[in-house]
């Protein structure tokens, strides 16, 4: 009886480790190569948020989302954007050159959400999408 107790725990310890070794070393997303949950432009963004802004986080945390807009900002030192005032973009890889304000692009990146405090809405590991 002690025996199979024994075996028991083991069994269980080994078993245990197994999932939070899987649990911790999880695949990386690779977000460039998802396709795009959501397909919108910054105001129907916003439009989302105005209604319900917990229901809107709930949909797009952490969801890939493609955005069509403007570029109102740019900072190709850091690989930074921001698209119609509203939404900061920040790229993967560093944004060419040619790239200028008041440019039309679509970007596609994981939403991580809204900063109320200073009314703007983030992205990252952003690339522009075709």
């Amino acid at each position: 009886m002690k025996k199979k107790l024994q075996y028991g725990i083991l069994i269980s310890a080994v078993t245990l480790a197994v999932i939070l070794y899987c649990y911790v070393y999880q695949n990386h997303r690779n977000i460039n190569q998802e396709k795009a949950a959501y397909s919108m432009n910054v105001p129907e963004l916003e439009k989302e948020f105005t209604a319900n802004d917990s229901l809107a986080l709930a949909k797009f945390q952490n969801q890939t989302i493609r955005i069509t807009a403007t570029i109102t900002a740019l900072d190709h030192q850091n690989n930074l954007m921001v698209l119609d005032h509203k939404l900061l973009a920040i790229f993967t890889d560093s944004i060419p050159k040619n790239i200028k304000i008041n440019q039309k692009v679509n970007a596609k990146g994981r939403f991580l959400g809204y900063d109320e405090l200073i009314d703007e809405f983030k992205m990252d590991q952003c690339s522009f999408a075709d």
